[in-house]
């Protein structure tokens, strides 16, 4: 008997990933074999005879083909534009204020530490004040603001690469993730708490700006960012 039956002309009862299922065909191994390698065709040397046509002829392996289109074919245009990275905004620079627009911490306030060559931004909140680690940002996803604080010249590893995972670590942390909070290495907690160890000297200087930092940024209504200045 059928495992699956019509319940109308053309209407089965089951699906088609229903009846996989019931057949557990996904049990079944899968073997595949690799195709033999084909002969790469190459140019054929043919001796011609007279004394006038050369001795030798190459006949080509891809012959070009006797007929052309009626009509001309548009090739594409190749575009001889070169990815760029972005230049830096002119209202923000090393140690500016900026407000972060996107992603799980949006609304926060952070301090602008450098631009790295990929074109975004290296910020930090500090993470003793709003609990934001060392990250990259897109500047095109942030509000810059008139406050701006000295900081020193970061440190040269804090580069693209420095953010980089190798696939096996991805795979790790993904599967990591459903069964428990995936731990920070102990080089990346010594290196956020340098970095905000200097943050918090030079915010100390400044009344009320700790509290600024911790404070999240939300508009009320009647209120427009446009019209606004940071």
């Amino acid at each position: 008997m059928s495992r699956n039956s019509f319940l109308v002309p053309g209407v089965s009862r089951y699906s088609r990933t229903a009846v996989y299922r019931k057949k557990a065909l996904y049990k079944i191994k899968k073997y595949e074999t690799a195709a033999a390698p084909k002969d790469v065709a190459t140019d054929k040397v043919v001796e011609v005879k007279g004394a006038k046509n050369g001795g030798k002829r190459t006949i080509p392996a891809n012959k070009a083909s006797r007929f052309y289109p009626a009509e001309d074919i548009r090739q594409p245009k190749k575009s001889r534009k070169s990815v760029k990275t972005a230049p830096l905004r002119g209202s923000i620079s090393a140690g500016s204020v900026v407000i972060l627009l996107a992603g799980r911490h949006r609304g926060k306030r952070v301090v602008v530490l450098k631009q790295l060559d990929s074109g975004l931004l290296l910020v930090t909140g500090p993470f003793r004040v709003n609990g934001v680690p060392i990250r990259r940002v897109d500047q095109a996803y942030v509000i810059a603001t008139s406050t701006k604080i000295e900081i020193p010249e970061v440190d040269a590893k804090f580069n693209d690469a420095y953010f980089k995972k190798n696939k096996d670590v991805k795979e790790k942390e993904f599967l990591a993730k459903k069964e428990s909070k995936v731990a920070t290495s102990e080089s990346k907690v010594a290196d956020q708490k340098a970095v905000d160890k200097v943050i918090l000297e030079a915010v100390a200087k400044t009344p009320f700006l700790r509290q600024y930092l911790g404070a999240k940024f939300s508009l009320s209504k009647g209120q427009f960012p446009h019209n606004m200045q940071f």
